[in-house]
């Protein structure tokens, strides 16, 4: 199956690429690294709104829940990565937001969505 931490969260991201795509989403990007320490998951068109997306997965909730991974430092590194995003991008939207989805395993995944996470 799945060995390692990368293994799960690319599987975990496709899972969400696909959720997102049947929610009428465009994917504009994926993996955006900005610098060593600050990516974007996905970068999706949503209607008029660019949506940064952080995507975290868990194989079960053993360890806790997958938002509990995205807390003020990680809001910090995503907003970084969005104003390096924004200065380097073409696209010029007026909305903009962050969500968050986490997949909580990999067969028959439960799929939970938060929009609007962090104030931007």
């Amino acid at each position: 199956m799945f060995n390692n931490n990368i293994e799960i969260g690319q599987k975990g991201e496709e899972i969400a690429k696909k959720y997102l795509i049947n929610l009428g989403y465009k994917i504009i990007d994926t993996n955006w690294h900005y610098s060593k320490n600050a990516e974007i998951d996905i970068i999706a068109i949503d209607k008029d709104c660019i949506v940064f997306i952080e995507v975290k997965t868990r194989t079960n909730l053993n360890f806790g829940h997958p938002f509990e991974a995205i807390d003020y430092k990680k809001l910090e590194k995503i907003h970084k990565a969005i104003l390096g995003y924004l200065t380097t991008s073409k696209l010029k939207y007026k909305n903009y937001r962050i969500d968050g989805i986490a997949i909580i395993g990999l067969n028959n995944s439960k799929i939970e969505h938060l929009k609007n996470i962090g104030q931007y």
